[in-house]
C-alpha cells in the first residue's frame, strides 16, 4: 500500500474540496489490481479530474497506453493545459507572485489578493483562451495563486461563474513549488485533457478501460452542499444521469470506481445510491469531513466506493 502514497512524485498543485488524496488507500485496496499489474487494463479515464490526486498516482504507477481526463470546470481545465504545454512559463509568472506575496504586509496582502481575484473575474470567460498563449498562462497562475491564498483553499462561484472566495490570511501558502509542477508536467505530457460534462468522456472507454468517477458529492443534509464548481453546480438529476453513464460504461466492459457522500452519515434510512447501483458493489468507507467553517465538526463519516467488478 505505501507505494499508492503521492509522496515522491506530482501531487494536487491545487487544494481541491473532496480532494481525494486522503483516502488513496482506500481506494488501492478495491483497485483491480490483477488487470492493472498485467497491462490488461490499457487505459485510464477520469471524468471529474478535480485536483487529480487519483490521476497522478496511477499515472506514475502503471504505464497506461493513453490517459483522458476531464472536467467541467473550464479554469481548471486551463490550469491543467497550462502545466502541460508552458509548465516553464507558469513557473516564472507564479515566481513574480510568491515574491511579491513575501514582501508586502498582510494588510497590502489583502488588499492585493481582491485585485488579482477582481483582475480574473473581469477576464472572464476563459472558453478560446489557449493554455500555451500569455493570456493562459497568467490565468493559470493567477487560479493557482488565488487557490492557495483564499480562505480555506476553495473554488466556488457564484450564478454569474464569478470566484468569490474571500481571503484566507496564510502566512505561508504554497504558491510556488517548482518540483512539483515540474512532475505534474510529466505526468501530463501525454495526457488528453477536456473540457465538458462526464458524458465526453465516453468514447475513450471501452473494454481495457478503468475508470474512475468522483462527481461533486451529494449534500448530507440542506446546509453541507458544497458543489458550486460551475454556475450550474450538479444536481440530483446529474446523479441519476451519472448512474446511468456507470451503467453504459458497464455494458461496454469497462472496470469502473466510484465515490460518494454516505446519506446514510445524517439519513440511516435514505437508500438513495443503493437504488441507483443496485447490483453493484457498494461499501462504506471512513473519511474525514474537511470543508467546514467550524473545525470541531471536521470530523469522521463514512463514504461510498461504487464498483462494478
Amino acid at each position: 500500500m505505501a507505494r499508492w502514497k503521492l509522496s515522491g512524485g506530482a501531487r494536487p498543485f491545487l487544494k481541491w474540496a473532496g480532494g481525494k488524496s486522503q483516502l488513496l488507500g482506500e481506494f488501492y485496496r478495491r483497485l483491480p489490481g490483477r488487470e492493472l499489474e498485467t497491462g490488461a487494463l490499457t487505459h485510464y479515464v477520469e471524468p471529474f479530474v478535480g485536483g487529480g490526486a487519483v490521476y497522478f498516482s496511477l499515472a506514475r504507477l502503471y504505464p497506461f497506453e493513453e490517459c483522458t481526463i476531464s472536467d467541467v470546470n473550464e479554469e481548471l481545465v486551463l490550469t491543467y493545459r497550462a502545466i502541460q504545454n508552458s509548465v516553464p512559463a507558469l513557473i516564472e509568472r507564479l515566481r513574480i507572485l510568491d515574491s511579491t506575496y513575501r514582501t508586502i504586509d498582510e494588510s497590502q496582502r489583502e488588499a492585493w489578493y481582491y485585485a488579482i481575484r477582481n483582475t480574473f473575474n473581469r477576464s472572464r470567460p476563459s472558453s478560446g483562451c489557449r493554455a500555451g498563449s500569455s493570456r493562459g498562462v497568467e490565468r493559470a497562475a493567477q487560479m493557482i495563486f488565488l487557490n492557495h491564498t483564499c480562505y480555506n483553499g476553495l473554488y466556488r462561484v457564484n450564478k454569474s461563474g464569478e470566484f468569490n472566495v474571500p481571503f484566507g490570511r496564510y502566512k505561508n501558502p504554497d504558491i510556488l513549488n517548482v518540483k512539483n509542477l515540474e512532475a505534474a508536467a510529466s505526468l501530463l505530457a501525454s495526457a488528453r485533457i477536456l473540457r465538458g460534462d462526464f458524458t465526453r468522456c465516453r468514447s475513450a472507454v471501452d473494454d481495457r478501460t478503468f475508470v474512475y468517477l468522483d462527481p461533486p458529492y451529494r449534500p448530507l443534509n440542506a446546509t453541507s452542499s458544497f458543489t458550486t464548481y460551475a454556475p450550474n453546480g450538479f444536481s440530483t438529476g446529474d446523479q441519476v444521469r451519472l448512474a446511468k453513464f456507470f451503467r453504459d460504461l458497464d455494458r461496454k466492459g469497462a472496470k469502473i470506481m466510484l465515490s460518494n457522500s454516505d446519506l446514510a452519515n445524517t439519513c440511516p434510512g435514505d437508500t438513495f445510491f443503493e437504488d441507483l447501483y443496485e447490483g453493484f458493489r457498494i461499501e462504506r468507507v471512513p473519511a474525514k469531513r474537511m470543508i467546514n467553517c467550524n473545525g470541531a465538526r471536521r470530523g469522521a463519516i463514512s463514504e461510498l466506493i461504487i464498483t462494478n467488478y
